[in-house]
């Protein structure tokens, strides 16, 4: 999520069609998603080391572009709160299903303008609030516009101004398991966060292969060249290596946050059941 114009529908598009589900991907290779005017879920089944997994991507409109972003953040809380609450009276359903659907938003990828000064007032509200109820990854969008020097910096001042105002980005430290969990998330937060990334759904012909990426007037940028921008290090971030971990964070941590609230409002007794959607495996 983030403000209009920084490339969120086209870095879901960049998602689907780079190597990581474009053998199995039914995606039309012409097809865009459109400008995003309202909440809405998109699925996509990913193949990953021989495994079909469905992928939903909540893609939501830029926000902030009003005269007055007073609590403009409300709407995607309670998106994510309402779908806690579908999982919450599945939950205490007498006759629960054996496998619950699960819509629930594991990861929020929160778009951030590649300025080279520091975070909006805003950014700095919106991450404050929806860092409570779900995993918050920061990303510098279109970070081509920067020069190394300039990301490099803008980076470590993106962490220092988090950690300042008390905002606390997946992976969060108080839920490292192990010394060694701790060592490689400790990597990740001070070096990768936030990821500078490029989006580009276009292909183009680079040395007899054919890539995403972004034609400029001195060359094409890869989007899955690691010198070129950090998209493949938050793909594989975000669907490969620490996927099960955003699940585990999002159960154990923030749905029973929100349950137990929920619960003790109620004085203890279940919410009334109704029907819920389609399954969702993993919700970004």
């Amino acid at each position: 999520m983030s403000q209009s114009g920084l490339g969120k529908s086209t870095l879901v598009n960049t998602l689907f069609k780079s190597q990581v589900s474009r053998k199995s991907s039914g995606w039309n290779r012409e097809e865009k998603i459109p400008k995003t005017v309202e909440i809405k879920a998109i699925g996509h089944v990913i193949e990953e080391g021989g495994v079909k997994m469905k992928l939903t991507v909540i893609d939501t409109p830029g926000f902030g572009d009003q005269i007055n972003n007073e609590n403009c953040w409300e709407p995607i809380e309670k998106y994510i709160n309402e779908q806690y609450e579908k999982f919450l009276k599945e939950e205490v359903n007498i006759a629960r299903k054996k496998r619950i659907p699960d819509t629930r938003v594991h990861c929020c990828l929160y778009f951030i303008s590649p300025t080279g000064h520091s975070l909006r007032p805003l950014d700095l509200e919106f991450m404050k609030h929806l860092s409570k109820v779900v995993n918050i990854i920061p990303v510098i969008a279109k970070a081509d516009t920067m020069t190394l020097e300039e990301k490099t910096e803008f980076k470590q001042r993106v962490r220092k101004e988090l950690e300042v105002n008390g905002i606390e980005f997946y992976p969060q430290k108080e839920f490292d398991e192990d010394l060694e969990d701790k060592t490689e998330n400790d990597k990740i937060r001070q070096e990768s966060m936030p990821f500078a990334v490029v989006g580009s759904d276009k292909e183009y012909q680079v040395n007899g292969k054919r890539i995403l990426g972004r034609k400029t007037p001195w060359g094409v940028i890869e989007v899955e060249n690691l010198n070129h921008c950090e998209f493949a290090l938050l793909r594989d971030f975000v669907i490969r290596t620490h996927l099960q971990d955003l699940k585990e964070v999002t159960h154990n941590i923030h749905y029973e946050t929100y349950r137990a609230k929920r619960l003790n409002d109620n004085g203890g007794l279940p919410p009334v059941t109704t029907e819920t959607e389609e399954n969702h495996e993993s919700n970004l």
